[in-house]
């Protein structure tokens, strides 16, 4: 029951949270709301006793800017009754009805308002019976953008007849909506007389001044020009460094006929079409997004060549016919035929690169067979440097048994699992 009131506060405060500060009057305006109460009759300040759950339906209003009065009913869950009350007449769910006044120490146009309660409340407690009892108390409210009020209050609360009722405390959390807001008071604009002046004591009058607080040359109409390039600065992309009238006084430093500010690569000239910067290899990639600025290639591909299918079919075919000695990464003379084709494809092509990588089978520990195809895969890449092939064209990884193509349940998987592939690209 607690869990779903508190949600059901939440929920009537999201709309107010999001308004923005702007109060309408200092005076409230009339306002219906709810709250979730909370009253512990066993009157014992400072300690709390039995507390019982309870919600209030409110009216509020504003009878000054510092003077509100509230009307609420209160309804009670609890079976509380007074010592000697006939035990047939209890209820388990009481009825209160409260007028209070509220004294603010500030007017309504504030966020935050602290003030005093004092009123007068009437109790059904029992069947048929009711007793009247003075609300005292403090209370802090809080100003949504005059569209509502949320409402945190607390009252000690003396009974008239204390045969029929206890001295208790109450506690309170709510929230009011607006429903007749007060009109601000907007008041007309003074009219002010203008005289001719000259603010910035430039020797142009104001009223033929283009800039009439920033002193500047006739020339210029009254206008500055800070970087000194005879443009004034209002007109002056680039106020504070000179640049030439075409480009709006903007500096150009490659002189490529595209200003700083909108070139891509300030100090490389280029095309308008690449936003200024160079393109080395003519293929339409500028060099700084191409990731092989000296070869052209399209951009599906970076900028990069594709590898031709041809070159791709010989290598790959040569790579199934590197073999290793068992166990081992030492290269079998067998392989050096299939290591020869793929030594010519890469001299004649000096700007091909290749990835070279091992995998084995599942014969072996994991940490084994990884550290074997890394092994083999660098017994290649050793093989090709010691015949001519820049080591900067190649590169080594293993990646053991993780990746196979076959079954490695049969022999005829393992062998094919056993494999060195060979991956060719530009970049």
């Amino acid at each position: 029951m607690k869990q779903l009131k508190l949600a059901l506060v939440l929920l009537l405060m999201a709309p107010f949270a999001m308004a923005q500060i702007d109060f309408d009057s200092p005076k409230k305006a009339p306002q219906i709301g709810f709250s979730g109460n909370l009253v512990d009759f066993s009157a014992s300040l400072p300690k709390v006793g039995k507390v019982d759950p309870g919600y209030s339906i409110m009216f509020w209003n504003g009878l000054t800017n510092h003077l509100d009065y509230s009307l609420r009913y209160n309804g009670l869950f609890s079976d509380y009754h007074k010592a000697g009350t006939e035990i047939n007449r209890m209820m388990d769910y009481k009825h209160e009805a409260e007028l209070s006044f509220h004294l603010k120490a500030l007017s309504d146009d504030h966020l935050f308002n602290p003030f005093l309660t004092a009123g007068i409340g009437l109790g059904n407690y029992a069947k048929s019976i009711f007793t009247p009892y003075a609300p005292l108390g403090l209370g802090l409210q809080m100003n949504l953008a005059s569209e509502g009020y949320i409402y945190l209050q607390g009252n000690y609360r003396l009974p008239i007849n204390e045969n029929r009722l206890d001295k208790n405390t109450f506690f309170s959390l709510g929230v009011a909506q607006t429903i007749g807001r007060r009109e601000k008071v907007v008041l007309p604009p003074p009219i002010v007389v203008e005289e001719v002046k000259d603010t910035d004591n430039d020797g142009i009058p104001d009223n033929l001044d283009a800039c009439p607080t920033e002193a500047g040359p006739k020339a210029l109409n009254g206008c500055p020009d800070r970087d000194g390039d005879g443009i004034a600065d209002k007109d002056d992309a680039c106020p504070d460094q000179a640049g030439p009238a075409a480009l709006n006084g903007c500096p150009d430093r490659d002189g490529d006929g595209i200003a700083d500010k909108d070139d891509a690569c300030p100090d490389q000239p280029g095309p308008v079409a690449l936003k200024g910067c160079p393109d080395r290899d003519g293929d339409g990639i500028p060099d700084k997004d191409d990731k092989c600025p000296t070869l052209a290639g399209p951009a599906s591909n970076n900028g990069c060549p594709l590898v031709k299918e041809e070159v791709k079919k010989r290598i790959d075919e040569a790579a199934k016919s590197i073999y290793f000695v068992t166990n081992g990464d030492k290269l079998e003379k067998r392989s050096f035929p299939a290591l020869n084709k793929i030594l010519t494809e890469l001299k004649n092509d000096n700007d091909l690169k290749v990835d070279i990588e091992g995998h084995t089978d599942n014969v072996g520990t994991d940490e084994y067979n990884q550290g074997l195809s890394e092994r083999r895969a660098q017994a290649v890449v050793a093989w090709l440097t010691q015949n001519a092939i820049d080591e900067a064209r190649l590169k080594s990884a293993g990646y053991g048994e993780s990746q196979p193509v076959a079954d490695n349940g049969t022999a005829k998987g393992r062998q094919l699992n056993r494999r060195t592939e060979m991956k060719l690209h530009y970049d």
